[in-house]
């Protein structure tokens, strides 16, 4: 068997024709390639957007870790929380999961429902699964957003909890208010902490068991390379019960 056969037995659903197209770009979530991924980020990250979805390199990243590591996209009907949902995923996400999917947020009238993860309005045990990705840092009171999720998942349901890691403990002030103050702090003008590694002990203390995977523990070097999993991916937070 040859490398490209390998990789394409372990990259499921991918075409195997995209990874016998030289060095270029593969993006996970909407299958396209391209010569590079754009620059972005308040520091132009170099290979970090996908020119076709916009998909990010942690969106890359967990779109693989759905695909191989979950029951996500596996037959049966679930019933999914999209929390600040993105829109590369959203059309995706419909066509995969049905009238289980629900997105939810505070300010997006494009979301399906208006939902204050520190106050969710549905019963316990209401979700099979729970992703929110990159949202907690805006939050003041993110402990009782966590619970709230905790309460809201079922006994046997799994969520998806990612926040952009950039300190080596988390550091916070609820007293800073003040926008420009926030970037100097907290790297942006509206997040109220950054987050450390700690924040997996948060998590737990809101009942959850937490697995921290990295890129290289389902991903082989050849892929990460190929669709620019780099540094900003960070690592997922798969949490149950």
């Amino acid at each position: 068997m040859n490398l490209f056969d390998w990789i394409g037995r372990k990259v499921r659903g991918l075409p195997r024709s995209a990874l016998r197209l030289g060095r270029k770009r593969f993006c996970p979530v909407c299958g396209k390639t391209s010569a590079r991924f754009a620059r972005f980020g308040l520091t132009r990250r170099p290979g970090a957007q996908c020119v076709h979805c916009q998909a990010l390199e942690r969106h890359r990243l967990v779109w693989l870790y759905f695909e191989r590591m979950t029951d996500l996209f596996r037959p049966g009907t679930k019933r999914v929380l999209h929390v600040a949902p993105e829109p590369g995923f959203v059309p995706r996400m419909k066509a995969r999961l049905g009238t289980g999917y629900l997105t939810a947020d505070l300010d997006d009238s494009k979301a399906m429902v208006r939902m204050d993860i520190t106050d969710i309005h549905y019963p316990d045990e209401s979700f099979d699964v729970i992703y929110c990705s990159h949202v907690l840092e805006h939050v003041p009171d993110d402990r009782k957003a966590m619970g709230e999720f905790h309460r809201v998942l079922k006994q046997d349901g799994w969520a998806i909890l990612l926040v952009p890691i950039t300190a080596e403990e988390t550091v916070e002030d609820p007293s800073v208010t003040d926008p420009a103050e926030r970037l100097r702090r907290f790297g942006q003008e509206d997040h109220v902490r950054r987050y450390g590694p700690d924040y997996r002990e948060r998590l737990e203390e809101a009942g959850f068991s937490v697995t921290v995977s990295d890129p290289s523990s389902f991903l082989e070097p050849e892929e990460i390379e190929r669709m620019g999993i780099g540094p900003a991916a960070g690592e997922i937070y798969h949490c149950t019960k």
